[in-house]
């Protein structure tokens, strides 16, 4: 006879399914943006972990879009090819032939990747860029800079169409131009455009930081936006973190309910994030 032992393990595999219902009901038929960029990008492993958590909030009833970067293989492949770039205030001027590079590395490699990765975690994720169903229209951000592109105009309606088909879309930062351009997008600008036309329920920024630090070195886990503005001015909040609490705020003072800039070092992040009173990061309201 075969018995059963209770190990403690299994106990708290069981106890932590339970805490998790009123997170499960909360978010079931919630759309939730992820910017996907930095450690989860780095390694096959990090990119399996990720893909298996997002192909499990679509099984829970989420509706979670992918918008994801890809500089370092931007970079890559543009000394592969020898094609040098000029700077403007230390940022790149993305020219023709620059373009047509990142073009293909974001919306062919970088993108392909993370869709085979959802899809063989049991998902059904889509690759797209901005051009597609001109899901976003852009102008150019900054003459001086070339082909970036600043979101003017989205339309979201083929997201909502691949929602409700079970498919996960997965979102190259690329626009259009209204005269045939085509734009290079910052991916949390991206992002953060995408989750603003759908009224995301959530906006979570991936990063390589623990989130927004006080002026003691602290991780403020829960921030209002008079928050980020008054730490901005003081300097407590600097650097490459502005740029991401930008987005947080235009996100939030536009529809988004709240948004997380998340430490995508941390396994799990995502799932800690929604589903359970922890969280991995610091959450910005409006």
């Amino acid at each position: 006879m075969k018995k059963q032992t209770m190990d403690r393990d299994w106990i708290a595999t069981a106890e932590t399914l339970s805490s998790a219902l009123p997170y499960l009901q909360r978010y079931d038929g919630a759309i939730v943006v992820i910017k996907l960029g930095g450690h989860a990008m780095g390694s096959d492993e990090a990119m399996d972990n990720f893909a298996r958590d997002i192909v499990l909030m679509r099984q829970v009833g989420v509706n979670p879009v992918i918008v994801h970067g890809g500089g370092p293989m931007i970079n890559a492949m543009l000394d592969k090819l020898q094609i040098k770039s000029s700077f403007v205030n230390g940022k790149r001027v993305t020219d023709q032939a620059t373009m047509e590079v990142v073009e293909m590395v974001l919306s062919g490699v970088v993108n392909k990747r993370i869709v085979q990765a959802l899809n063989r975690q049991g998902g059904m994720a889509v690759g797209l860029s901005g051009k597609d169903a001109n899901l976003i229209i852009c102008e150019s951000a900054n003459a001086e800079l070339g082909f970036v592109g600043s979101p003017t105009n989205m339309d979201p309606a083929v997201l909502h169409n691949l929602f409700e088909k079970d498919m996960i879309p997965v979102i190259a930062p690329i626009g259009a131009g209204r005269e045939g351009e085509t734009f290079n997008i910052n991916g949390d600008t991206a992002a953060g455009a995408i989750a603003q036309s759908l009224n995301a329920d959530r906006l979570l920024l991936l990063t390589d930081v623990a989130g927004v630090k006080d002026d003691t070195g602290e991780v403020v886990t829960e921030l209002k936006a008079v928050d980020v503005e008054a730490m901005t001015q003081s300097g407590t909040i600097a650097g490459g973190m502005i740029p991401k609490t930008e987005t947080a705020l235009e996100a939030v003072r536009n529809g988004v309910r709240a948004c997380t800039i998340v430490d995508g070092r941390v396994k799990n992040a995502v799932l800690l994030e929604l589903f359970t009173d922890q969280g991995a990061g610091s959450m910005i309201r409006a």
